[in-house]
């Protein structure tokens, strides 16, 4: 629908501005009218062409927004003025033109959840299940403080997550690059000299020229390959059956495996235990958990719970199956589906998984470390001996 900027005054002569959607002019009037608004001036807002990767709101901006949302419901801050003040204070425009609507929407008659469900860019289906459950429950500021505490320890474990792997990430980017500047500048200059001198080459200065030879004649063909791999690699993934096992392959990996497996039971009883906490059914609470997954493999074992539990069949035994999760986790979440705790044993195990995460980081940020140093000085010194081998073999004759 258009949306319409309007401008007017109250009944007590206040005036009043701000934008609506409405399918025409006179609805927008008439809508306004039961509110008690006298309109002067209605104009369509033009269309304007934003360029936005992704969301254009940061996952921290979100959190820091949820915590002061609630803060301001505590206070007994009336809703619109709440999002009002948030819209007109974020730094980010984007966010606080998504604020605004939802806030103009509200003040429309619309519910939270529904205003917030028209950007599922920004908020997804656990945070308007969870503001749905609050608004309806009459506790919309304790579901956002819980809300806010989820969100800040998951962005927490995505920071540690993105830290582990931000270093041998930056370190290879860094050799890749030192390597092929050297291979393709500085080796020639070596080898025109070399030959200028007639001098008999060793083996790896022979084969050092080599591959900077192939390098500079095959340079478009490897950024093709490198191309064609990435795109490939983003079409397998929206495909189901190949993203399965390539999240399969990934919960394997010998190194980064663990570190995976860890953060996905983490996410997986964070959530849950969340969306139970804030008197989501299970079956709801599974079905938005699988959608927040981060992984197929634990997707599908969520799903099969879910029809698990509709069969009257318990919650553990396809999460068993699946082999994602640790026998101690299916233990806890049994005890607490039979006590009837589930969302108290799930806190406890996203606890214990969040230790285990930045344990994981730690010990996989000391292992890498080492490693790509080894390697950066395995690489870098390889090609400058290469290089300097024909010199001492020069020296060494005119010595002779």
């Amino acid at each position: 629908m258009p949306i319409f900027e309007y401008s007017g005054r109250t009944a007590s002569g206040q005036s009043v501005s701000g934008a609506l959607e409405a399918k025409s002019k006179q609805e927008l009037i008439s809508l306004l009218r039961k509110q008690r608004v006298i309109v002067t001036k209605v104009k369509k807002k033009p269309k304007q062409m934003d360029i936005v990767i992704g969301s254009g709101v940061k996952s921290v901006e979100i959190s820091r927004f949820t915590r002061q949302f609630a803060v301001m419901i505590e206070a007994g801050l009336p809703l619109v003025q709440c999002l009002d003040i948030l819209a007109t204070q974020t730094p980010n425009k984007i966010f606080g033109k998504k604020l605004a609507d939802i806030r103009d929407s509200v003040s429309s008659g619309s519910t939270l959840a529904n205003a917030m469900a028209k950007h599922k860019k920004i908020f997804d289906d656990l945070y308007v299940n969870m503001v749905e459950a609050g608004e309806v429950g009459g506790a919309l500021e304790t579901i956002l403080k819980r809300l806010a505490d989820y969100r800040e320890k998951s962005d927490t474990i995505r920071r540690k997550v993105k830290g582990a792997l931000t270093y041998p990430a930056i370190v290879s980017g860094m050799l890749v690059l030192i390597a092929w500047v050297m291979l393709t500048f500085i080796v020639p200059i070596f080898a025109g000299m070399f030959e200028s001198l007639g001098a008999e080459l060793p083996k790896p200065t022979q084969i050092v020229i080599n591959i900077s030879n192939w390098l500079k004649s095959n340079m478009i063909l490897l950024i093709a390959i490198m191309i064609s791999i990435f795109v490939a690699y983003k079409l397998l993934m929206k495909n189901q059956k190949t993203r399965f096992y390539l999240d399969l392959v990934k919960l394997r990996m010998p190194v980064f495996g663990p570190l995976v497996r860890k953060t996905a039971v983490a996410r997986f009883s964070r959530t849950l235990s969340t969306l139970q906490q804030s008197g989501v059914n299970i079956i709801d609470a599974l079905n938005i958990t699988s959608k927040t997954a981060g992984n197929s493999v634990l997707e599908k074992a969520i799903k099969d719970a879910i029809i698990s539990i509709s069969q009257g069949e318990t919650i553990t035994a396809p999460l068993e199956e699946s082999k994602v999760f640790p026998p101690m986790v299916i233990q806890m979440i049994n005890v607490g589906e039979k006590t009837g705790n589930m969302d108290e044993m799930l806190a406890r195990v996203a606890d214990f998984y969040d230790e285990e995460v930045d344990a994981a980081v730690e010990a996989l940020t000391s292992l890498i470390e080492p490693i790509m140093t080894v390697v950066m000085g395995i690489v870098v010194g390889g090609l400058l001996i290469a290089m300097y081998l024909p010199m001492f073999d020069i020296i060494g004759k005119i010595k002779g």
